[in-house]
């Protein structure tokens, strides 16, 4: 019974220690996470800029995860080569290697005092980024407190006998002792932890030096393997560049240091007596020569993936999202600039909707009904994929700013899902009955036609730039388009009517076909300003609570 209740003292300090390493990482990326994408996305240019950012902003963060998540989605849309990627991935892993150096020393005593500070500052503030360090604090000083008691519980299995066949077992199979790191590691989703837990062993003697810079190697191989199949959606062999790419270096690595590893252990106690420093340097030591070995060869390596994983294109399946990335989710930024690159795939979509309606009032391309009907399919389920990525992120620690991120983000793709419904059933379906019935507009009508739906186009461009830049002066212009569609529509109906007076009978049913597509007109552009303006203007306090004149005046 003793035996199984310190299995389980065991397990649970491990767990705690995880625990510790997560708070760390998601508080720093709660507090940060906008700020440290903004840094990285402008400094991923050079191979060497590129790097030093992966390196510096993964020592902020403490998770190459979380920083792969960034690099991936840039990488994905274009903004940043795979070889600058590729160097900002090699700074990542050295990155984390700085914490673990910092936990080779003995900070036991600083973890009251900081779950003390992290504690108040948790419970005093309201969600913001002072809360969100506070989380920092209690994430570092459980991290401490699980290291003291996994260092307490060791103590007793120093002389364990079953203990000792195992770990002689490892001694003589670093192959093994490799793997069985490696899978812990992906278990587990830290390096940190793992690497942390083998200093506390090594420290304790309960592991020969060669078999704890054998776990080492193997938390280094295990960490690059969670990006490798979780961090990729679809099936675009291209997404799979960033993970292959980091993972084959890694592999190369582990490979050499497997060789050099009766080499290295004398070089290693040299450098350092204390076994938990000698293993930190050797953890350091490993990433910042793959780093050195790589970062000249990274041109021709990033070529070599490209032939080896070519992007395939599928222009026939829009539906299908491209950026909602499910990895992302523990980081609040990343998640929201994902949501939103999609939405504005909606966007472009209704803009095609809106291009298809203008040239079949001015010829028949019914050639187009198949991709049209394709693209309101898309808009609906993008629609549903995007709702149901944002609904699924953990809003009680967002800022404030991403909370009312993920609000603009709902409200703009609601509404231009709404105004691609009206374009495809709508617009699109009034071009057909014009055809259908061999119906003609008057020049005059064409003319006016040609020229709402041209301005109507120029709105939505307005509103996908207004969901990215947030222009005050943009929104009250587009917000005054209602006024002038408005309009349009109120003359449209008296000239009709005027019409209808005169004697003019036989034009009764085209008119009314023309009233109805001015109506859906001014009801897309109606959720334009609904998307992108309206929002906007909110914030800023620019919206009267209502239309009505308040009564008795």
């Amino acid at each position: 019974m003793s035996g199984l209740i310190t299995l389980l003292d065991f397990a649970g300090y491990v767990a705690l220690l995880l625990w510790g390493v997560h708070m760390v990482q998601t508080g720093v990326q709660r507090a940060f996470g906008a700020a440290l994408g903004a840094a990285l996305g402008k400094a991923l240019g050079t191979r060497l800029r590129a790097f030093a950012a992966g390196l510096g902003i993964t020592a902020a963060l403490q998770s190459s995860t979380a920083t792969g998540l960034m690099i991936t989605g840039f990488a994905a849309g274009g903004v940043v080569g795979l070889a600058p990627a590729l160097a900002a991935m090699l700074g990542a892993n050295v990155g984390t290697t700085l914490i673990v150096q910092l936990l080779s020393f003995d900070l036991t005593s600083l973890a009251p005092i900081l779950i003390l500070v992290g504690v108040w500052m948790f419970r005093r503030y309201p969600p913001g980024r002072t809360r969100d360090l506070g989380r920092v604090f209690i994430g570092l000083g459980l991290l401490l407190l699980s290291l003291h008691q996994l260092v307490e519980l060791f103590q007793p299995f120093q002389t364990a006998p079953m203990l000792g066949m195992i770990l002689d077992a490892l001694a003589t199979q670093p192959v093994a002792t490799v793997l069985l790191a490696a899978a812990f590691t992906w278990a587990a989703h830290s390096s940190v932890a793992v690497v942390v837990l083998v200093m506390s062993l090594a420290s304790h003697h309960m592991v020969a030096p060669h078999v704890a810079f054998a776990l080492v190697l193997g938390a280094n191989l295990g960490t690059a393997i969670n990006p490798m199949i979780e961090g990729v959606t679809g099936d675009d062999p291209a997404a799979r560049r960033l993970p292959l790419g980091n993972l084959l270096t890694r592999v190369l690595g582990v490979l050499a240091g497997l060789m050099l590893l009766p080499y290295l252990q004398p070089m290693m106690s040299e450098l350092a007596a204390d076994p938990a420093r000698a293993v930190a340097n050797f953890h350091t030591l490993f990433n910042a020569v793959i780093a050195l070995v790589f970062l000249p060869l990274l041109t021709p390596y990033a070529a070599l993936l490209t032939r080896w994983l070519p992007k395939r294109a599928d222009p026939n399946d829009p539906s299908r999202p491209q950026y909602l990335d499910e990895w992302a989710h523990d980081v609040p930024a990343v998640a929201l600039g994902n949501a939103a690159r999609e939405a504005l795939r909606m966007a472009d979509m209704l803009q095609t909707l809106l291009l298809y309606a203008r040239a079949g009032f001015k010829r028949d391309n019914r050639h187009r009904m198949v991709q049209a009907r394709q693209l309101d399919v898309a808009l609906d389920k993008l629609e549903n994929a995007i709702t149901t990525y944002l609904a699924t992120l953990d809003q009680e620690n967002m800022t404030r700013e991403d909370v009312q991120r993920l609000d603009d983000i709902l409200a703009f793709t609601s509404n231009i899902g709404h105004a691609g419904d009206i374009a495809h059933h709508g617009l699109l379906s009034h071009v057909a009955k014009l055809r259908k019935q061999g119906w003609v507009f008057s020049p005059e009508q064409r003319a006016s036609l040609d020229d709402t739906l041209g301005q109507l186009i120029a709105n939505q461009r307005t509103a996908a730039a207004l969901f990215v830049n947030d222009d005050l002066r943009q929104a009250r212009a587009l917000a005054g388009e209602k006024a002038r569609f408005r309009s349009i529509e109120t003359n449209a109906a008296d000239t009709h009517l005027q019409k209808i007076k005169g004697g003019e009978v036989d034009a009764a049913e085209v008119g009314a076909l023309y009233l109805d597509i001015l109506r859906d007109m001014k009801g897309i552009n109606s959720h334009l300003v609904g998307a992108a303006a309206y929002p906007l203007l909110a914030r800023h306090g620019e919206l009267l609570p209502s239309r009505l004149r308040e009564a008795g005046n």
